[in-house]
């Protein structure tokens, strides 16, 4: 894999990048897993900064902070929720649509540590997990159903688990579904196409979009 670096937008305060699936949001453990989104986007610009992560096999819109102080407010941001992203999904089975356009998953997590990287539903001891989705269409010859997904919180995996949950687990999941769904797709059929939040020094609402690449 080469070093390409996506850029959908570049200031003095932030990057936003497009993701390939496949390719790690921070660096593993051992030299093998060193090459991530965030050390090529180091590598041209060395004060950019971590403020939140994507799945190695989810692709789409990313944000980083340029410098300390950027950082932290973004940072902030991500834990008052004040950004926004949306996801597109393709799941098994047909799924029926909401009551009303937009219907909410949830179901709290926690990791399973016997088996982590997997998280699990556990309502006794695990963390509230929010999830606005709704059904955009049906694909009946391959019995599948597109959906827009809205994590609310943001826990680890969240959008896998709650899909798998609920009985339709994303396609190509080498973690949350059946083998046969797992080989339905090449990768993960989730995408982050849509990233909404203010700017941290001119106080501009952004909002940007990278259209699903399946």
């Amino acid at each position: 894999m080469g070093k390409a670096l996506a850029i959908v937008h570049v200031d003095d305060s932030l990057l936003v990048l497009d993701k390939p699936a496949g390719l790690l949001a921070v660096p593993g453990r051992g030299p093998d897993k060193a090459d991530c989104l965030a050390a090529r986007a180091q590598a041209r610009f060395p004060d950019a900064r971590v403020v939140h992560r994507l799945d190695m096999d989810t692709s789409g819109l990313m944000l980083m902070a340029r410098g300390a102080a950027a950082q932290r407010a973004l940072s902030s941001a991500f834990a008052m929720r004040t950004v926004r992203k949306r996801y597109l999904a393709v799941v098994a089975g047909r799924m029926k649509p909401p009551v009303e356009e937009w219907g909410s998953i949830d179901l709290p997590l926690i990791c399973d540590w016997p088996n982590r990287p997997r998280q699990i539903v556990d309502h006794a001891i695990g963390k509230p997990s929010l999830t606005r989705w709704r059904v955009l269409e049906h694909d009946a010859s391959h019995d599948a159903t597109r959906v827009e997904l809205e994590p609310v919180t943001g826990r680890s995996h969240q959008l896998r688990v709650h899909l798998a949950a609920l009985g339709h687990p994303i396609l190509g999941d080498a973690l949350y579904a059946q083998p046969v769904l797992q080989a339905r797709a090449p990768r993960l059929l989730l995408h982050a196409w849509r990233l909404t939040f203010i700017h941290p020094v001119t106080r501009e609402v952004l909002e940007f979009e990278r259209p699903g690449p399946f």
